[in-house]
């Protein structure tokens, strides 16, 4: 069972779908904001890595609700320039939600983030008992 992506988008979803991701120069901007997510599986659990360069980990929220993991972050930046005759003043913001419904092998308890160099990584292990058991030899009686 692999893990669920969740889009709770209807509208940039319906866009791309009838239209196209070139209908808007072949640049998809209604998603430009998301970051990127890799998905992988191993025997023990899987791995999330997102690419959320500039970031701090205190912006990140990460919570798991009824098997489904939300990951969201918020960013402001303001930056104030004042010189003899004026005052120039810039501010951003960013933000995003990506929302993952989890496979039933996952155990939600135990799941863990880092943030390091940009990439924000999340350890999904499976539990117990939907880790491979070892092969077990029968003796001929």
């Amino acid at each position: 069972m692999s893990i669920v992506k969740r889009n709770n988008l209807f509208f940039p979803s319906f866009v791309n779908d009838v239209f196209g991701p070139d209908w808007f120069g072949g640049v998809d901007k209604l998603h430009t904001n998301l970051p990127a997510v890799n998905i992988k599986e191993n025997e023990a659990g899987y791995e999330l890595e997102l690419a959320v360069p500039g970031a701090k980990k205190e912006d990140f929220k990460v919570e798991v609700d009824n098997d489904v993991l939300t990951i969201s972050s918020e960013g402001k930046t303001e930056n104030v320039e004042t010189k003899e005759n004026f005052t120039r003043k810039e501010f951003s913001y960013t933000a995003f939600k990506r929302a993952f419904t989890l496979p039933e092998t996952v155990d939600g308890s135990k799941i863990d983030a880092t943030y390091e160099d940009g990439i924000l990584k999340l350890a999904l292990p499976k539990k117990e008992e939907a880790l491979p058991k070892p092969k077990r030899f029968i003796e001929i009686g």
